[in-house]
């Protein structure tokens, strides 16, 4: 451990310990910029699978939360004694991933309850001193690039576990007697240093909940970037970040920073017997609006305590990637836009094609503000050419009913010109495609 330190402490080389300017005080923040190049590919994308799992899978409860409230802390901190996912396969994982048309997985190598699901150096609470004893990053990294997925790596920033972090269980609501920020901020950089030298190249790191962390996100991103040029970090470092993280909700339209949903295909993050699955359209639009309000969907699974992620979730993640393989070409690489999404439609576009998506739909005629871009063509996905009036600054097509579909009417539209320069718009409440209530408000779903 000491070793690994002094390592980290060579590469931060001149960086401060003591930054107090964070990166939403200043415009520009005190740490490197991300490359432009890793953010459009990410942003390409624009679905992934999100993982939380450990030895809290034992009880059902939820990851971290659990903790010291519906389990004792003692009891809680022992589950590890217990954890043997003798049914892992790190192929399954993946291979449930990319049949859903995921493109990345980010995995919860750390959460906030301190355990780590690698044979990290620097403490004894990991997966080398469970039962199971294989290095679980390792095998999901290694998966990850067999079946051609990227691989970010979620570690949370705050640790209940840990004697040196200011706040304990339940919740961080319990502050300790005695504690060493400055060590514990040592240790944090010290495992982010294993993840991105032994498992990188990574796409993310994606930390979580930045409690006391004011001026330190900045050494984590300092440092990530040192290690990897390209690498991406999310808004949780307690400096910002590259990219913002809208929780188990719709992010707004928002096309001038890049913007993340990560949502459960359930209720809880972890597993839990019988848990409510939400329905295929239900994920479909989640995706739809996502990438409508140009932002990346981060899906969750959590796997039983056998290691498997649960059949139904499996059935669920296939019928999504069923439907993103004849209709993928309006999610991935795309961007949000012309008209922004609420709850009766979106739209989605690349080049000189904008990919209007129809979530509801009570009437023949879709009347829309109009583009400052002549449409050529219209047509559903299908090829079908459905009419098209372009007048009195507005746009109007008709999609009869015998060409709709049950989740998502897909039109298709080609330009005279590049979409990607046109003005996002609002699409005014009395739009006709819409039911009510017109406007959906960010973090709801469409009924599913």
């Amino acid at each position: 451990m000491n070793s690994l330190f002094a390592a980290w402490a060579t590469l931060l080389g001149g960086f401060a310990l003591g930054v107090t300017v964070t990166g939403a005080q200043t415009n520009a923040p005190p740490w490197p910029m991300a490359k432009p190049g890793a953010i459009a590919r990410w942003q390409a994308m624009r679905f992934g699978m999100f993982v939380h799992f450990g030895p809290v899978s034992l009880t059902g409860h939820e990851i971290g939360w659990s903790r010291g409230r519906e389990t004792p802390v003692d009891v809680y901190d022992s589950l590890y004694h217990r954890f043997n996912p003798t049914n892992f396969s790190a192929d399954a994982w993946v291979k449930a991933a990319k049949t859903a048309g995921m493109k990345y997985l980010v995995l919860t190598t750390k959460h906030h309850d301190g355990f780590c699901l690698w044979d990290t150096k620097c403490t004894d609470y990991s997966i080398a001193h469970t039962p199971f004893r294989r290095d679980l990053v390792d095998e999901v990294v290694r998966a990850c690039r067999q079946q051609g997925l990227a691989f970010g790596a979620y570690y949370s920033t705050c640790d209940w576990h840990h004697p040196d972090f200011p706040v304990t269980s339940p919740g961080g609501t319990v502050k300790r007697e005695k504690s060493d920020l400055d060590a514990y901020n040592r240790y944090l950089l010290a495992q982010v240093t294993e993840l991105i030298t032994r498992y990188g190249p990574l796409v993310t790191i994606w930390n979580d909940v930045p409690q006391f962390f004011e001026g330190r996100g900045a050494q984590t991103i300092k440092l990530a970037r040192a290690l990897q040029p390209d690498i991406l970090l999310n808004d949780r470092t307690g400096d910002g970040g590259d990219y913002d993280t809208p929780e188990q909700r719709i992010g707004k339209y928002q096309d001038n920073r890049p913007w993340e949903t990560c949502m459960t295909i359930c209720e809880q993050w972890s597993w839990k017997p019988n848990d409510r699955l939400k329905s295929l359209a239900q994920c479909v639009r989640a995706l739809v609006l996502c990438a409508g309000g140009d932002g990346n969907l981060l899906l969750n699974v959590g796997p039983m305590p056998t290691g498997e992620i649960e059949p139904r979730q499996v059935q669920r993640l296939s019928e999504i990637g069923a439907w993103l393989e004849t209709h993928g070409e309006s999610i991935y690489r795309t961007r949000g836009g012309p008209w922004k999404p609420n709850r009766s439609l979106a739209a989605t576009r690349a080049g000189r094609t904008v990919y209007l998506h129809l979530l509801t739909q009570v009437s023949d005629m879709v009347v829309l503000p109009d583009l400052s871009r002549r449409v050529v063509r219209a047509s559903l996905l299908n090829g079908t050419r459905i009419p098209l009036t372009q007048k009195d600054g507005k746009l109007i097509l008709t999609v009869p009913s015998s060409g709709r579909e049950s989740i998502d009417t897909i039109v298709k539209l080609q330009l005279d010109g590049s979409a990607m320069d046109l003005p996002a718009q609002e699409v005014p409440q009395d739009n006709r495609a819409a039911t009510e209530p017109p406007a959906m408000p960010a973090g709801e779903l469409p009924p599913g």
